[in-house]
């Protein structure tokens, strides 16, 4: 069997692409309200009278301070909820500069634990996860129920250079992701500036962009401290979404599974095939 854990391929990419494909214009949508997601309480309310830290910049220039304040992180975590394939996608990710994360998945109904440190992946999927996965991958029936016997309760250990790491090494790439961050100038301009709001309590200015047909992309930018992205919305179009970005430089903590509580991809992959 070659396990190429296709759906957390989709589910990460998708949500990078919120934070390193295209910038504020191409961002997701609110999660609807009885949607239950990882993401951080938020709370989007008028905020306090306070002097205005972008007073004068047009609403291009506050885009770009704040693309170049988030490029500039040295960890960051990223919850929300997302639109992939016309599913819903929920994500919980903290990552840092040194290729480390650890995070949550939900999809199809199903959950997933993703850790990386040290050049070695670990995902711990319950049953409805990897059912989904393989499924989608045209895996035979007698295969999948063999391998989801052989992951209850384990962690599947990914090494580099086996099937699947090359898919997943992106994901806790920090430097990777923040690099693409707003790198199209094309699509920060045409901006406009609407009302402040607050987001976990913190102040933040926010900048529009609208397209034809409806669709909308709000970003949230910090107005204390460094001027991050703290949230990121897209109404209308045909991915919805929304993440929100939070615990900017914090120390992102990576615990390693315990080898009695691992599996090794090459050896799911003798004990499964046929």
């Amino acid at each position: 069997m070659v396990y190429r854990t296709t759906k957390l391929r989709v589910a990460t990419a998708v949500a990078v692409a919120l934070i390193a494909g295209a910038g504020p214009a191409t961002l997701g949508q609110a999660a609807p309200a009885q949607a239950r997601t990882p993401a951080p309480p938020v709370a989007l309310r008028a905020p306090s009278p306070s002097p205005d830290p972008f007073r004068g910049l047009t609403a291009d220039q506050i885009a770009d301070k704040a693309v170049a304040a988030t490029r500039s992180a040295t960890s960051l975590r990223m919850a929300g909820r997302l639109t992939t394939g016309g599913q819903p996608l929920d994500v919980d990710f903290s990552v840092n500069d040194h290729k480390q994360c650890t995070g949550v998945i939900r999809l199809q109904g199903g959950v997933a634990e993703l850790r990386q440190t040290g050049g070695l992946t670990y995902m711990k999927g319950d049953e409805k996860f990897w059912r989904a996965s393989m499924t989608s991958q045209g895996m035979p029936a007698p295969q999948i129920e063999a391998t989801i016997e052989l992951l209850k309760g384990r962690w599947l250990k990914i090494a580099p250079g086996q099937a699947g790491s090359g898919d997943l090494s992106g994901v806790c790439d920090l430097k990777a992701l923040l690099a693409d961050l707003g790198e199209k100038k094309a699509e920060r301009t045409g901006l406009v500036r609407g009302p402040d709001a607050e987001v976990n309590h913190t102040p933040v200015a926010t900048v529009l962009k609208r397209k034809p047909g409806g669709e909308t992309t709000t970003v949230s930018v910090s107005e204390r401290g460094k001027p991050y992205i703290l949230k990121m919305v897209k109404t209308g179009g045909t991915e919805p979404g929304s993440v929100v970005l939070s615990d900017y430089d914090k120390p992102v903590k990576v615990t390693v599974p315990p080898p009695d509580e691992t599996v090794d991809l090459t050896k799911l992959d003798q004990r499964t095939a046929g």
